[in-house]
């Protein structure tokens, strides 16, 4: 019975060192922080890039209210800076994902406007990285 557990647990090992990225500019993981915490440059720009930074929307030309979410541009815009829509409510607000504007406009719950990204919607998992970021601190990370 030692024997078997002994084989399986050398199994779970090597499986889960065969299956580790071997090349880091190629491998982005969910996590990549300190401590496993959601990283900003990681996981959540490569979501605003894709889905919000685009021309016509929050690029750095058009602006969509005020908004700038490009790499380099986008953590400044966004952790404890009020809502041009929403007065009083910040769009990102460190620790509290469910209170954040920006969390409201992806989850068609603010009161104000329409839902983000216009004629699209972010998966549940994107959903849930942002909120983990926000929840974890929002930390520029």
């Amino acid at each position: 019975m030692l024997k078997r557990l002994g084989i399986g647990f050398m199994l779970i090992i090597f499986i889960s060192m065969y299956f580790q990225c071997s090349d880091d500019e190629n491998c982005v993981e969910p996590g990549n922080g300190t401590d496993g915490e959601p990283s900003f440059a990681s996981d959540i720009q490569p979501i605003f890039s894709a889905s919000c930074a685009i021309s016509g929307c929050h690029d750095a030309t058009t602006a969509s209210a005020e908004l700038v979410l490009t790499e380099g541009q986008a953590y400044a815009q966004l952790v404890d800076v009020l809502s041009t829509q929403d007065a009083g409510k910040k769009l990102v607000t460190p620790g509290d994902a469910e209170n954040s504007y920006l969390v409201m406009k992806l989850e068609d719950r603010a009161s104000v406007g329409s839902a983000m990204p216009l004629g699209s919607t972010l998966s549940d998992e994107e959903i849930q990285r942002i909120r983990d970021w926000i929840d974890a601190g929002a930390e520029d990370n």
